[in-house]
């Protein structure tokens, strides 16, 4: 039993209080998320997942200094209020999970004011009016208070172990076992039948200034318009790296806009990578985490298409796995590869520049190898 959306944070010590503080500072332009229930937060110290600071290879030591460390005086916070058996749990950037017994974790936000935590709570709500239908459990805040200034969520604990480690800690073998494959075909093919809702819609993805679908009535017309603002913040970063850049960006846009509307739009997680599914022994979906990081409402193709190209993003194999399970999802899902490697290029485009400014992060880098490379559609 692993709790929800904890799978990968390291352990970390005990430390007084004033040792913590200041420890939670961002790394960069904003790291994600690997607590969940939030839409921008944190890192897991020993999973630096596709968006770390730093590829494979590189050192990852540096994920230390930002992790918040568990607090004595939390601990005893959660145990006056009952919870006789609290332990520390793991810790990321923004915030640090607690054990509390009973199906139940606490997660402390490290003084992020709970606001987004409401509507990540009805989109949580949203999907669980589905769960009769889906094969696996998603995440739940049960309940939301605020001490001294800091905000603390309740979620229920989920089962299952991570389906794999992620490619900047493990680096996948040159073949991707079926084991991983259906397990992903599981999980695609349950959230596209999972309906897009009002909620879903007023989310913001990480490093945006608005709900992505605001002032548009189609997901291809909110993306492109997001690519745009994207594009405006530090393109000339990305310019400098990709060639013919403005062609991109100029193409990009008006293919996304010139896709056909067929009124498919379901939730989209937006972050289906090997540590935020969960499996059983027999490799079955448990459980899904960590919906936030590009949660919305949109073409269940944008979901594929993501989940081709981030699920190895910095192992030995990484193009030869997105391809392959970019070819797959076309085949198995019905998307087209041109709307697929369209959407690969948009997600690119779009979040280049969330871990850092002057493109010095491996995300940044990855983003730059992919439009480089052009359309990744594999043959027909």
């Amino acid at each position: 039993m692993s709790a929800a959306s904890t799978k990968a944070f390291a352990p970390v010590p005990v430390v007084p209080v004033e040792q913590h503080v200041g420890a939670v500072a961002r790394g960069g332009a904003g790291d994600r998320s690997l607590l969940g229930g939030l839409q921008w937060e944190a890192h897991p110290a020993n999973d630096p997942h596709p968006h770390a600071h730093c590829p494979l290879g590189e050192s990852i030591s540096a994920m230390a200094t930002h992790r918040q460390q568990h607090t004595a005086d939390w601990i005893r916070y959660f145990a006056d209020r009952g919870h006789g058996d609290v332990r520390p749990l793991a810790a990321g950037v923004e915030g640090a999970v607690y054990l509390l017994g009973g199906g139940r974790i606490a997660k402390v936000w490290s003084g992020r004011r709970p606001v987004g935590l409401g509507l990540m709570r009805q989109v949580y709500d949203d999907i669980a009016r589905h769960a009769a239908s889906l094969p696996f459990a998603t995440p739940e805040i049960l309940a939301v208070e605020e001490h001294e200034g800091v905000p603390v969520t309740y979620e229920r604990e989920l089962s299952g172990t991570p389906l794999r480690a992620d490619s900047a800690v493990v680096a996948p073998g040159r073949e991707l076992p079926a084991r991983e494959t259906d397990a992903l075909l599981t999980v695609l093919r349950a959230l596209a039948a999972v309906p897009g809702t009002e909620a879903m819609r007023r989310l913001a993805v990480q490093g945006d200034d608005r709900p992505l679908w605001e002032g548009h009535t189609r997901f291809p017309d909110a993306l492109a318009a997001l690519v745009l603002r994207a594009v405006r913040r530090h393109g000339d970063q990305l310019a400098a790296q990709v060639p013919d850049f403005e062609t991109i960006v100029r193409r990009t846009t008006e293919s996304l806009r010139a896709l056909p509307d067929d009124g498919r739009v379901s939730v989209v997680h937006g972050d289906l990578v090997p540590p935020n599914i969960h499996v059983d022994d027999t490799g079955a979906p448990t459980a899904v985490l960590d919906f936030g990081f590009f949660t919305t409402a949109g073409d269940p193709a944008f979901e594929a298409a993501v989940t081709a190209a981030v699920w190895d993003m910095y192992g030995p194999y990484a193009e030869r796995h997105t391809v392959t399970l970019t070819r797959l999802f076309a085949e198995e899902l019905g998307h087209s590869p041109d709307t697929l490697a369209l959407y690969q290029r948009a997600y690119a485009l779009a979040t280049y520049d969330l871990f850092s400014a002057d493109g010095g992060d491996g995300h940044f880098r990855w983003c730059a190898g992919l439009l480089r490379r052009g359309a990744v559609t594999p043959p027909r």
